[in-house]
């Protein structure tokens, strides 16, 4: 079960980034034309390494197996980017923040469809297959 608990766990981390991009980007849209704003951005704070550690310690498949157990908790920082468009200071590019705001949207279904079927799949061992 541990197995199953944990794409519970990177699921979740991966919807709460993806809301989090979604508020960055909405308050990028919102201050489009304000002077001398600074466009923000999402970025995850993994390393290579805690996503290998990750990785192998969910394909763990008997006890006696070392334990590879890393942090399985994914943080993500907001930054501001140092491109600048406007001649008013304001870094906001409308077009990339729309398409950004595209991508985030079909990352967040994708995952919402993951996590339903997930939900499914226990609902269906909970009845027994019926």
């Amino acid at each position: 079960m541990e197995l199953f608990s944990n794409t519970f766990s990177n699921l979740e981390n991966a919807l709460n980034y993806s809301s989090l991009k979604q508020k960055v980007i909405s308050q990028n849209i919102a201050n489009a034309d304000t002077p001398n704003y600074k466009a923000k951005d999402v970025v995850r704070n993994e390393s290579f390494q805690s996503v290998l550690q990750s990785s192998i310690s969910s394909y763990k498949t008997d006890n006696r197996h070392f334990d590879f157990s890393g942090s399985r908790t994914s943080s993500a920082s907001i930054v501001q980017r140092d491109t600048k468009y406007n001649n008013n200071g304001n870094s906001v590019d409308v077009d990339k923040e729309m398409s950004d705001l595209a991508a985030n949207q079909i990352l967040f279904n994708a995952l919402t469809d993951r996590i339903s079927g997930k939900f499914k799949s226990l609902e269906n061992v909970i009845r027994g297959g019926k």
